[in-house]
């Protein structure tokens, strides 16, 4: 480390940000903006913004623009508030470098509200944006702007046009490779690749920067320019390419990297990647600390120090020649320099992709020059520019054949869950002794013993990071929105779902159930009951089956269950249908079917027997649960009259799911003097239209005494038991360690 001084202030930097956080500084996470500002938008969320232009978007069901230099207008001063993303009621003219004002509702960009979800709020932070405006207004704007980003926005605009026409519906993959732009990928896609380890040919990184920065380089090497021309009309290329594409963290560390191994090839000088590697670093550090916790920053920085330093190791290590070997000792050595970082972010790693890297990472370069003289051409002539994308649309045929095969194997990826500060520590303390145990070996005897030696070392890494002690019962109401989702973890390692589904979100199994799953390190569901077929119950349970069948995730189900009804509504037969092709049994159940895994015991009250199912939320399925002493109650949505009637089944509960997200019309005072419930939790959205939670509901709730949480106000609620006390804890507030019940 004292060879390369920038290498030991990077890491000197790092540790004193991570500090700085733990010690409540807002300068990685949390809002860096003064407490006055921040209380003052909070009340007055009504409010006048002006800034400039940086950029714009338009979607399919959006036009935004993102403002930087951002002042809040109030009365006659102006007040800082960094930069700020601008949703418009309606699209307008507003090129790069104009400065607007607009007026709307500011909002601070939501946090995750359930583990594992995507951290929108610290994505956002890394390019200092703290507030999105809703419904904003234009007011005025300037009638000057930046001709030269506008030129670009243009010219990336054509090129966007062109691939659509030229590429069909590989059309998307091409736009993110070339362009850094996403927003027409489809989920299934990402998916794919994500199972196939070949996620990282999406994004703009350092694969395509020196594919293309070093292409052009040699190009103008070989046209005799000399290395300073070159190498100056090379970067300054690459710099505007950069721009270009959106200036993602990944693609700035690699021109940057770029610009100094041309700058050391112009000056004469020796080249030292992880030199190289420490200075981009500290760059985008000081420019943004929020990318200490950004995973587009840490894989790709990860994914260098596996090439410079783990891989020659390895090499070293177990004297590899051949070239197939050193490719796939490259694969392994990025996977073990990022898989901690790959847990913290995904909770997966693709176990098929260091094999499938093998053939990819060699030819992905053929498909970005396909897509760049497509790109080119199709300036000229569009029908040349569809030939010319032959090439590119043939591997990417190749590269989709490979995600399906990858995708039936049963160990493509292997889930580990998120693993704790320590688990890094523990992990990367035991690579790097292996590593160290490795490179000592000198006699060809030992061999063979120190490398095994090492190997058990990094096996013991792994298996540290993905330990996850689970004694107690857990209990996790997913927020999904207006809607149900809850997870139960039993302490024999059985997982079963109850329900997922939303009426106001998209995708939750996409968005929040796998990645609570994955999380968690789950990778197979026990079971899967579903109370009723109403959308906002089963749109999870529905696309999580269709993912099953498509290879497009590990996690695996066994039993689908559905409560038996004389009458099968088309939703019903859609997911036996789905259940069938995702190759998962159904069971049919009723009143007095018991179901036991370990000490848990899962007592089914309804429907009752030979019910119709005409009403499929009065008709759904009730669920009590035991283990130990602790007793909880999940009742669907069913209304006054099915509790009415079940009564007689109903014993006194600790822990109650409350039916149809606390409607008026559940959860009668007759239901609540018989189940006496000390905790209750309502999963609900705060924009629904159906005015749950009811007020009636509630009030009555806490007459009763019954704690009461909610999705809503807290994100994911979170129940522990040991059979004997309960302890809850919400995602939003935390509140970890409070014992509610001591029974």
């Amino acid at each position: 480390m004292t060879r390369r001084p920038l290498c030991l202030v990077c890491l000197i930097l790092m540790l004193c940000m991570w500090i700085a956080d733990l010690a409540g500084i807002p300068l990685v996470s949390g809002v860096p903006l003064p407490d006055t500002v921040q209380a003052y938008i909070e009340k007055h969320p009504n409010a006048v913004i002006c800034g400039e232009v940086q950029q714009y978007q338009t979607t399919e069901f959006s036009f935004s623009v993102c403002l930087k230099q951002v002042f809040l207008i109030v009365r006659s001063e102006k007040i800082p508030i960094e930069n700020v993303k601008v949703f418009l009621k309606k699209e307008e003219d507003l090129p790069p470098g104009t400065f607007a004002v607009f007026s709307g509702r500011l909002e601070a960009v939501a946090a995750p509200r359930n583990p594992g979800e995507f951290d929108s709020r610290q994505y956002h932070s890394c390019q200092h944006i703290y507030y999105f405006m809703k419904k904003a207004v234009l007011k005025k704007k300037s009638s000057g702007y930046s001709g030269y980003r506008q030129k670009l926005l243009e010219l990336k605009e054509q090129v966007l046009e062109i691939l659509r026409d030229a590429s069909g519906k590989d059309a998307p993959i091409f736009e993110a490779m070339l362009l850094g732009e996403k927003t027409d990928l489809d989920q299934e896609v990402k998916m794919r690749y994500q199972m196939a380890g070949m996620i990282h040919i999406l994004a703009i990184s350092g694969l395509h920067i020196s594919i293309l920065g070093m292409g052009l380089f040699s190009l103008m090497k070989k046209m005799r320019l000399g290395n300073g021309t070159a190498g100056f009309l090379s970067l300054m290329v690459m710099l505007q390419y950069g721009i270009f594409t959106g200036g993602s963290v990944s693609s700035m560390r690699a021109v940057c990297m770029f610009v100094l191994s041309v700058g050391a090839k112009i000056l004469g000088r020796t080249y030292d990647i992880l030199t190289a590697l420490a200075v981009s670093a500290i760059l985008l550090l000081l420019d943004s600390p929020a990318y200490l916790y950004s995973s587009s920053f840490l894989l790709s920085f990860g994914a260098v120090v596996g090439v410079a330093f783990v891989l020659p190791c390895l090499t070293k290590i177990m004297r590899i020649r051949s070239r197939v070997g050193k490719a796939l000792a490259g694969s392994a050595a990025v996977q073990l320099s990022t898989l901690p970082i790959m847990l913290t972010s995904f909770g997966e790693v693709s176990v098929a992709g260091i094999f499938l890297n093998l053939a990819v990472l060699p030819t992905v370069g053929g498909v970005l020059l396909s897509g760049l003289c497509c790109s080119i051409v199709g300036f000229i002539n569009r029908e040349a520019a569809a030939v010319a994308v032959v090439p590119g649309r043939v591997l990417l045929w190749f590269y989709e054949k490979l995600g399906m095969l990858a995708g039936k194997l049963p160990f493509c990826t292997w889930i580990g869950g998120k693993p704790e500060v320590w688990q890094w520590v523990m992990y990367y303390g035991l690579m790097t002794l292996g590593i160290f145990w490795g490179l000592r070996i000198r006699e060809k005897k030992k061999r063979t013993g120190r490398i095994f030696l090492c190997s058990i070392v990094m096996l013991a890494g792994i298996l540290i990071l993905s330990w996850h002690p689970q004694n107690k019962l857990r209990i996790t109401c997913l927020d999904i929105g207006q809607g149900d989702g809850i997870v139960l973890e039993l302490p024999e390692k059985g997982v079963f779902l109850m329900d997922c589904g939303s009426s106001n979100k998209k995708n939750t199994a996409a968005y929040q159930l796998l990645p609570y799953l994955k999380s968690r390190g789950i990778s197979y569901i026990d079971g899967i009951f579903v109370s009723h077929t109403d959308i906002d119950h089963i749109s999870g349970i529905q696309e999580l089956l269709e993912y099953m069948a498509q290879g497009l995730t590990s996690v695996k189900a066994g039993t689908l269950m559905l409560p038996r009804w004389r009458e099968k509504p088309e939703a019903y037969q859609l997911l036996e249908n789905l259940a069938k092709k995702a190759e998962v049994q159904v069971l049919h159940i009723e009143n007095g079917d018991v179901f036991s895994s370990g000490k848990v015991k899962f007592r089914i009250l309804a429907p009752l027997k030979n019910t119709s199912g005409e009403n499929v939320n009065e008709d759904g399925m009730v669920i009590e649960v035991e283990y130990g002493e602790f007793q909880g109650l999940f009742t669907g949505d069913i209304g006054m009259d099915t509790e009415k009637k079940l009564l007689p089944e109903f014993s006194d509960v600790d822990f109650l799911k409350t039916a149809h997200h606390g409607s008026r019309h559940s959860t009668c005072q007759e239901f609540l003097d018989r189940v006496k419930p000390e905790l209750a939790v309502i999963s609900c959205s705060d924009s629904n239209t159906y005015g749950h939670p009811s007020p009636e509901t509630t009030l009555r709730m806490k007459k009763n005494g019954i704690k009461v949480e909610y999705t809503m106000k807290n994100g994911a609620i979170i129940l522990y038991t040991d059979g004997i006390h309960i302890w809850t804890e919400r995602f939003i507030k935390e509140q970890d360690g409070q014992k509610i019940a001591n029974k």
